[in-house]
């Protein structure tokens, strides 16, 4: 028999956290506290719903979490089917079962989680204003990372070009590989004229051009652009096999990008995964600003893929207020190490 706890938790950014939709200073989750009453055993996981952007992120929140928390822990297991609405719950509710289970954060058992290789991943460059993305550029480069994304949509256009210039003066393709995430700021009539500017650059990608929902003007995009396109919003709220294979079907992207928080938890996710590859369409796995309790899964489950291009797992350390993993960034590779001290969750959980 299980017991669910629910214990909601307001994070801290370290620096505030800007996309083109906004900016984020705060990041509401909620921690579930797993228990097997008969062995003590607990598994703790992450519910993380973006606010404004996530298909569930609905008003009556936690009234719904605590009705599905309820009902699965007096089924001990999780319903798939009818929580395919709520991807958020059902991450959490994926990574508490696997952490219960493994009675370990090691989920699987893969050479990262044995602490042997990581995972490729890109360094991150959050919007702002001119001089503090191109500071965030020359750390980046500085630290070594291969591959580094820049969110554009937020500052003049003709400027977010001068970064991807400065970047390409000092580092070739082969050098550094380039993605770009416009989250949707593109308009249609645009789109097409800024992605051959773009293509100047020699981007491995671009993600979003235009918003979501506009399956006609994304397909013709993605038929005509030079360089490969890369959804992500497009798949929030796709939730049934049936229209995935639609949406697929329809707009033919490059890529597709998973954030299981967000698009069907794991198990969504590897649905996506298996559809995509049907269909010769590539995707990685991207981490949605979670904490730590949410990373882990996400690159423990990530490693089980043996992925070989960059992954975007670098979010979870993010916050002040975040709880010490066993994770680390080393290079451009996200790092577990299984010797270092098991997180003191009877402690951080509590301070809540």
């Amino acid at each position: 028999m299980y017991t669910l706890k629910i214990i909601p938790r307001t994070l801290h950014f370290k620096q505030p956290a800007g996309t083109s939709r906004g900016v984020y200073h705060t990041r509401q989750v909620w921690y579930l506290l797993l228990t097997d009453t008969e062995t003590g055993q607990y598994g703790v996981g992450e519910c993380a719903p973006l606010p404004a952007l996530s298909c569930d992120d609905l008003p009556d929140y936690p009234r719904l979490l605590a009705e599905i928390c309820e009902k699965t822990a007096a089924n001990s297991y999780i319903d798939y089917e009818a929580l395919r609405p709520y991807p958020s719950i059902l991450f959490g509710l994926e990574t508490s079962f696997a952490h219960l289970q493994a009675n370990s954060l090691q989920f699987w058992d893969t050479p990262f989680s044995r602490g042997e290789q990581g995972i490729p991943i890109n360094g991150l460059i959050w919007m702002g204003n001119f001089d503090e993305m191109y500071r965030r550029i020359e750390e980046k480069m500085k630290a070594g990372f291969r591959c580094i994304k820049v969110k554009i949509g937020a500052i003049e256009f003709e400027r977010e070009l001068e970064l991807l210039a400065h970047i390409r003066h000092h580092f070739s393709a082969a050098d550094i590989e380039l993605r770009v995430d416009a989250n949707g700021a593109f308009s249609p009539e645009d789109a097409l004229r800024k992605l051959t500017q773009l293509n100047e650059f020699q981007l491995h990608s671009i993600e979003q051009p235009v918003r979501a929902g506009q399956w006609e003007v994304m397909k013709e995009l993605c038929a005509t652009s030079p360089f490969p396109i890369a959804l992500d919003e497009e798949l929030i709220g796709v939730n049934e096999t049936e229209q995935k294979i639609q949406l697929l079907d329809t707009i033919r992207p490059q890529y597709i990008i998973l954030k299981p928080s967000l698009h069907g938890g794991i198990q969504g996710s590897k649905e996506w995964i298996t559809l995509a590859q049907e269909r010769g369409i590539g995707y990685w796995v991207t981490s949605a600003l979670e904490s730590n309790i949410g990373l882990n899964a996400i690159a423990q489950w990530c490693a089980t893929l043996q992925p070989e291009m960059p992954q975007g797992l670098g979010t979870g350390m993010l916050f002040t207020d975040n709880i010490d993993y066993p994770l680390h960034i080393e290079g451009d590779c996200l790092w577990f190490h299984p010797e270092e001290k098991t997180p003191d969750f009877p402690t951080y959980l509590q301070t809540i």
